[in-house]
């Protein structure tokens, strides 16, 4: 059987399921002095609010998908530039690599300085 077959049958099972458990519901609640046809519209009116809750489940389980496909999307995203970023922070890293030496050098002057002026007073 073909994807779409199994899942039509699928639904017609649902619908049967649905129509059976409205009949044994309204059959529950029956009254004292009510006809069969008035049960069958119960039943009818259970099942219709049934399939109403169903449909309204699975579009909020639609959007919930859409929300996660959305976040996922983005944390994808956000993961992919975070290289590009790091990269940058290396290459900014690396343009100034004559800082501590230029640092290392103005410390020996100055002390340098120190030591020579200490010695001439």
């Amino acid at each position: 059987m073909t994807q779409p077959a199994v899942a039509k049958n699928k639904q017609k099972k649902d619908a049967r399921d649905l129509r059976a458990e409205a009949l044994k519901i309204a059959n529950t609640i029956k009254t004292e002095g009510q006809t069969p046809v008035e049960t069958k519209a119960i039943a009818n009116g259970i099942q219709r609010g049934m399939e109403m809750f169903l449909r309204q489940q699975s579009e909020k389980t639609r959007e919930l998908d859409k929300r996660v496909k959305k976040v996922k999307q983005l944390s994808n995203q956000l993961t992919q530039q975070k290289p590009a970023d790091e990269s940058e922070e290396t290459i900014n890293a690396q343009t100034n690599p004559r800082l501590p030496w230029m640092l290392l050098a103005l410390s020996w002057g100055l002390f340098l300085v120190i030591a020579a002026v200490k010695v001439f007073i």
